[in-house]
């Protein structure tokens, strides 16, 4: 089997055991992902950060968008550009204002009341969206390289964060030249530092 369709099966299998959570479940165990991830340093010390808003059975990240904006980060959230297939970050302020479902269905900046951000430069933090995770640092993805393409034109490294159910924790993920590992993982049971093995 090649690498494009072990990634594929994984994602089936990952995801179909995501839904499987109730939602309720779901709720609650993101409440206390959230609360790790913003209990890291790295997060306390970061002005300018980069979430995402969730959509289908993912952790629900729009609570630590929600937080974030609390604690009075710069935040910003990405909208995918169909022409370029790549993503465009947007400042926000109050999702109940600054966001609308868009492609497939996933929440993203309005441009027309948004500001675009340019200076990349000045980002600090990013919590990525994710299928499955191993303890390196892996992450699988939803296959479109949105992020993967991100992550590559950024002229520093931010710190890379995950928050994910246990369940999206596997032994490890197949990795390809173009994927990103992240430096921290999160889960409702552990706090799993990914670049102890790299350093």
């Amino acid at each position: 089997m090649n690498i494009q369709a072990r990634k594929q099966a994984l994602r089936q299998r990952i995801i179909a055991a995501r839904d499987n959570l109730t939602p309720s479940l779901r709720a609650h165990l993101s409440r206390q992902i959230v609360q790790q991830v913003c209990g890291l340093k790295t997060y306390q010390t970061a002005r300018t950060v980069l979430g995402y808003l969730n959509f289908g059975s993912e952790l629900h990240s729009e609570l630590w968008v929600q937080q974030a904006l609390r604690d009075g980060k710069q935040v910003l959230l990405p909208r995918v550009n169909k022409a370029s297939k790549r993503l465009a970050l947007f400042e926000v302020s109050d999702l109940s204002r600054d966001v609308a479902p868009g492609l497939w269905g996933i929440r993203e900046p309005i441009i027309e009341q948004c500001k675009p951000f340019d200076a990349l430069g000045q980002l600090n933090f990013i919590l990525l969206p994710g299928v499955a995770f191993d303890s390196e640092g892996g992450r699988l993805g939803y296959g479109g390289g949105f992020y993967d393409k991100l992550l590559a034109s950024l002229p520093h490294r931010p710190t890379l964060v995950a928050g994910a159910f246990e369940l999206q924790v596997i032994t490890e993920i197949p990795q390809e030249s173009t994927d990103h590992r992240i430096d921290w993982l999160v889960t409702e049971n552990e706090l799993i530092s990914c670049t102890l093995g790299r350093e």
